[in-house]
């Protein structure tokens, strides 16, 4: 389920939550799913109660899983996480592309770049090449 690479030198809180993010976003986790316990998963993962605390933590503030008092943790539905993780994707490209303007790259050259990425002019999907600064 979550192999952790020791060797990484993201903390290990961090990459149990990329792990169980994926885990979500892939359906490999259904919504409404149980969550193994804190103690469970750090039992399998040889880690530290703790740290899978900090990590449920984590997830649950992202709106990836949500507890219920005496009963545990359960995924959450796509709806209650997919806002969250677009706001904090859209804001990190924010700060991509004030530091790609900062360092010269033309809004032309971002533009080809996003056209690359979704294989589709962007002005055929109503964004207008012309408008706004450069």
């Amino acid at each position: 389920m979550i192999l952790l690479d020791y060797r990484d030198r993201r903390p290990i809180y961090e990459q149990v939550v990329e792990k169980i993010e994926r885990l979500i976003v892939s359906g490999a986790l259904e919504p409404g799913e149980k969550m193994p316990s804190v103690r469970s998963l750090a039992m399998d993962l040889s880690v530290n109660p703790n740290t899978i605390q900090r990590a449920y933590a984590q997830l649950e503030q992202e709106g990836y899983i949500y507890t219920v008092t005496g009963r545990g943790s359960f995924v959450a539905h796509a709806s209650e996480w997919r806002e969250s993780k677009h706001k904090q994707l859209l804001e990190d490209w924010m700060n991509i592309t004030f530091r790609a303007r900062e360092a010269g790259i033309k809004k032309e050259r971002l533009l080809d770049e996003l056209e690359h990425i979704y294989g589709v002019r962007v002005d055929e999907i109503g964004v207008d090449k012309e408008a706004g600064n450069d």
